[in-house]
């Protein structure tokens, strides 16, 4: 199951389990099943402190429990962790085993002081890159707590259980049985979520910070590369992200970032907070900023009542997918509407899928998707479609799409739990045509994060935050870079440089500034 070369790396990383494990396997007579068997044996070659045991003890099969030797299993993984998932599995066990996960010390403690029981069942796919961070979280959760169980659920395997849940997004997170959330969330989410008063203790200590001199808003390549270029000036930096890596997040690939010849958004993202915390950089995770006000000190106030105070501000809060805007699509969210191919195209296998959008994000998906689906019919407002040339060769030569142009959706229609279909009208004739499909993914580009902002800044007419040639917004002491400003050219490559031109512009600001009097 394992070649060579990853069985080695695998024995090095098991060399670090304190305490022998078991590999607790549900199977059947599935090839599915033989497969996980071949992987657990491979498992257990690379070390002597994992022992594989076959049980038929009810629960979904193919599928494994982690486990200290002689207890019960709270980690648990149905359907074979490869792909994506393979370094889920690696942590889980090396964290069963004993090995420290790199958390926080106050976070550790956290989550052992959890109070109450908590069973966890998370669908993913082994081609989705948000997954992993939530199976990651959730399975450190279960290892130090014994009160929590976690199973990790390739739901491309497990069909019949999809189907019943209705489940046409992953990830999804079940808790004890109702729904949990949906996409990427991390350890610190979580837990804001399941412990009631972390919210107020997290509030409580944000207050208790000192004024910055430069506090970033925003976690993305603009924001990351903003928190470099002010801390190497020797500055107090803070930075409030809501999710470290921003849009990098839900990129597939990443190919055109100069000196990288290839790298997956995650893995950029995860280089990109590893370099910012090289730094004296206060970073806080999962935190949302929703308003700034002016001040000789500016305060921003965060989502859990908190306020930071600081002599100047970057704002990196980048975009979001755009929307279509039209009825359905709030409602089908989930269920049918998506708006990543490589996270949920595995949902709709053999299924019929619209893509709304025909430039290079949504040319993309839609020759991703045609390798999984049975049909794919992709619409474009315009009359031709603005993808590079190359993808569009490509696109047309697969067959199993079709393309429409000159094609507006009006509609995405549903039997009032998933999506059934889409209406759209042909622009040349007005004509409204109705297409039966059980999924719409939408790839019409991005909106900046800039609603908290409005009526305290100037924005342009698209939402963004009108910059000048040193990062600077119409209000003194606020600078701005990235895909949620009025720089033209969303680029990942772009969005770096103009965080480092706002920092730049901020320290320069400050060493401007008078210093205030001190109070006799």
């Amino acid at each position: 199951m394992l070649d060579a070369a990853l069985k080695a790396q695998l024995k090095t990383y098991l060399e670090r389990l304190q305490r022998p494990i078991e590999l607790i396997a549900s199977v059947d007579g599935s090839a599915a099943s033989q497969q996980l068997m071949a992987l657990l044996h491979d498992v257990a070659e690379c070390s002597p402190r994992v022992n594989v045991i076959e049980r038929d003890d009810g629960e979904r099969a193919p599928s494994f429990g982690i486990a200290s030797a002689g207890e019960a299993s709270r980690v648990r993984f149905a359907g074979l962790p490869m792909g994506h998932e393979f370094t889920s599995l690696v942590l889980a066990l090396l964290q069963v085993g004993g090995h420290p996960p790199k958390l926080e010390a106050d976070v550790i403690e956290q989550i052992r002081a959890l109070d109450g029981d908590f069973v966890f069942e998370t669908y993913m796919s082994l081609t989705c890159q948000n997954c992993p961070d939530v199976v990651q979280a959730l399975n450190v959760l279960a290892a130090l707590n014994p009160r929590i169980r976690h199973v990790a659920i390739d739901g491309a395997l497990f069909q019949d259980e999809v189907a019943q849940r209705q489940i046409m997004a992953v990830p999804t997170v079940y808790l004890n049985g109702q729904v949990f959330g949906q996409g990427r969330m991390g350890v610190d989410e979580i837990l804001g979520r399941i412990d009631t008063g972390a919210a107020r203790r997290a509030a409580a200590k944000l207050n208790a910070r000192a004024p910055y001199d430069v506090l970033i808003i925003g976690g993305g390549p603009a924001g990351a590369a903003a928190a470099i270029y002010a801390a190497r000036k020797g500055i107090r930096t803070g930075v409030v992200a809501e999710r470290f890596g921003g849009q990098t997040l839900d990129t597939l690939a990443i190919e055109n970032f100069v000196s990288v010849q290839e790298t997956e958004g995650p893995k950029f993202a995860a280089a990109l907070e590893q370099h910012v915390r090289q730094y004296d950089v206060d970073v806080m995770n999962a935190q949302r900023a929703v308003s700034l006000v002016p001040g000789e000190l500016l305060e921003v106030t965060l989502a859990n009542g908190a306020t930071l105070r600081t002599k100047a501000v970057i704002l990196a809060t980048g975009a979001r997918w755009r929307e279509v805007g039209v009825p359905g699509e709030k409602q089908y969210r989930n269920h049918g509407v998506a708006y990543c191919p490589h996270c949920d195209g595995p949902l709709f296998k053999g299924k019929r899928v619209a893509v709304i959008g025909g430039g290079n994000s949504g040319v993309e998906a839609a020759i991703d998707l045609a390798g999984l689906v049975a049909q794919v019919t992709l619409l474009e407002f315009a009359e031709q479609l603005r993808a590079d040339a190359v993808l569009v060769n490509k696109l047309r030569s697969l067959p199993n799409v079709r393309i429409v142009t000159s094609a507006q959706t009006t509609e995405i229609t549903g039997d009032g739990q998933k999506v059934d279909g889409l209406r759209y009208t042909d622009r040349v004739r007005g004509q409204t045509h109705h297409l039966e499909l059980e999924g719409v993914f939408v790839q019409i580009g991005l909106v900046p994060n800039t609603e908290w902002l409005k009526g305290t800044l100037e924005l342009s007419r698209h939402g963004e935050i009108v910059v000048d040639a040193r990062g600077q917004t119409s209000l003194p002491g606020v600078f701005a870079a990235g895909d949620v400003t009025t720089v033209p050219f969303k680029q990942i490559v772009i969005a770096v440089g103009e965080g480092a031109k706002a920092a730049l512009g901020a320290f320069d600001h400050l060493i401007r500034t008078p210093v205030a009097a001190q109070p006799a």
